[in-house]
């Protein structure tokens, strides 16, 4: 497949390496930073173009004429839609999806109608990250959280703790704590290596656990693996920006929060915008005003502000001033990995979070979406399965007889309104939609070709 992405951003970068290391795409990137550009090259094996990505002759100089997807993700709202627009017009490019962040644009659905831009998917990873970080305060306690099956199944990350009720005990003791949940472990991380979920697997401290869940039974599973928090009331974010700034609207009604703005122009708009949320013009890296501000009181500090220095700094100094949990922003991979197990509860990453969003549109066969889970490592996919027993590789099989690669196991399956947590023996149906869990990302290729549909 024949992937050109526009931009080198950090969000380029990552949908270019995420891309790149499938062997079937052949991925080209075009930017105006040429330094970037051979840095990236050097890294991973992509095909770079340096110029101005909504120059019709730039886009040729890339091979737009026979690409299949065409990413826009620069940094310009307007150069991302006129390189789209120049995509369908010139060279009717079959799928066009671009970054869109302005809200004069998302706001108004009719421009992405029929006949309007030729934009067949925007994101706004603003609005994704704000979700995201939105579950993860309804579900305390938790790394990650992602939806299934239009919300009916969730996928949750936990580290287990002492406290946990099934800390210590082996994974079919979940059946007797639980007896009315519907939960199905996918995989455990010990010291970083993939424990294959077994019945008689103990848990251990510091495992990293991930589960599917009905949606209600989540903070069931949370309480079994570690202590039980309360509900999210008072929140402090720091940075008003795109991201805290929408976090806080979405939130103000339902949240007793405060929004540290350093800059004096951007605290004054928040606090226009807002209408509950309190406003501070200050510094969240200054322990007085944090002091001040009753910091330690706080049942999350989230570290939104467009600088990933300022964002640990400021976290970790929350934490010290008691803070019962901090989240913080990060886009660079390197102190990502930094910072995991250090002081800092979660770590969030707008570029992991928004590449599960592309992919979605990108994988082969009917897949409905894509989360990227550990930095990208490992992936949950929901696949919708068509055809007949005869036909097909695993409609009318048990799932237990599909050869699944290494690392790779359907976790759930969504039929109509109702989920079933999958066993050994449950039997795939044509129109399922299977919820698969990849814990290395190399293997998603042979998962597609196998759920694609006919022999």
């Amino acid at each position: 497949m024949k992937i050109l992405i526009l931009g080198a951003g950090q969000v380029g970068r990552t949908a270019a390496q995420s891309l790149a290391g499938e062997p079937a795409n052949e991925v080209t990137v075009i930017d105006v930073n040429e330094p970037v550009l051979r840095e990236l090259q050097d890294r991973i094996d992509i095909r770079a173009v340096a110029g101005n990505a909504a120059y019709p002759s730039v886009l040729e100089a890339a091979g737009i004429a026979d690409t299949d997807i065409l990413i826009a993700l620069t940094n310009s709202d307007e150069v991302n839609i006129v390189a789209c627009q120049i995509a369908q017009l010139l060279y009717r490019t079959p799928t066009r999806i671009a970054r869109i962040r302005a809200a004069e644009y998302t706001s108004r659905p009719q421009l992405f109608a029929e006949g309007g831009l030729a934009v067949d998917v925007w994101i706004s990873p603003e609005e994704l990250v704000t979700d995201y970080i939105a579950h993860l305060l309804s579900n305390p306690g938790a790394l990650q959280v992602v939806d299934f099956a239009d919300g009916r199944v969730q996928l949750a990350g936990v580290r287990a703790q002492p406290e946990g009720l099934l800390v210590g005990k082996p994974l079919r003791a979940l059946r007797e704590h639980l007896p009315d949940a519907d939960i199905r472990v996918a995989a455990i991380y010990r010291d970083g290596r993939l424990l294959p979920p077994a019945g008689d697997t103990v848990i251990a401290q510091g495992d990293e656990i991930f589960f599917v869940a009905a949606r209600d039974d989540l903070t069931k599973m949370l309480a079994e693996l570690r202590k039980r928090l309360p509900k999210v009331r008072k929140l402090v974010i720091a940075g008003g920006g795109n991201i805290g700034l929408r976090l806080a609207r979405t939130l103000e009604h339902s949240h007793q929060i405060k929004l540290i703005e350093r800059d004096p122009r951007r605290a004054r708009r928040a606090s226009e915008i807002l209408q509950h949320a309190i406003v501070l013009q200050g510094d969240a890296a200054d322990e007085e005003l944090m002091i001040e501000e009753n910091i330690d009181s706080a049942d999350v500090f989230a570290a939104l502000t467009n600088s990933d220095e300022a964002n640990v700094m400021a976290a970790m100094l929350a934490k010290r001033l008691g803070a019962s949990r901090v989240m913080a922003l990060v886009s660079r991979s390197a102190y990502e990995e930094l910072m995991e197990n250090r002081n800092i509860d979660v770590v969030i990453s707008p570029q992991t979070i928004t590449i599960g969003s592309l992919l979605a549109h990108v994988r082969r066969g009917d897949v409905v979406r894509v989360h990227s889970l550990r930095r990208g490592v490992a992936e949950a996919i929901e696949v919708v399965v068509h055809g007949t027993a005869e036909r097909s590789r695993v409609i009318g099989r048990r799932i237990e007889d599909v050869e699944l690669p290494q690392g790779a196991s359907v976790v759930a399956i969504a039929r109509g309104e109702q989920v079933i947590m999958a066993h050994h023996d449950t039997l795939i149906e044509n129109e399922d939609h299977l919820i698969v869990f990849v814990a290395d990302r190399r293997h998603v290729e042979a998962v597609e070709r196998l759920f694609q549909g006919e022999h």
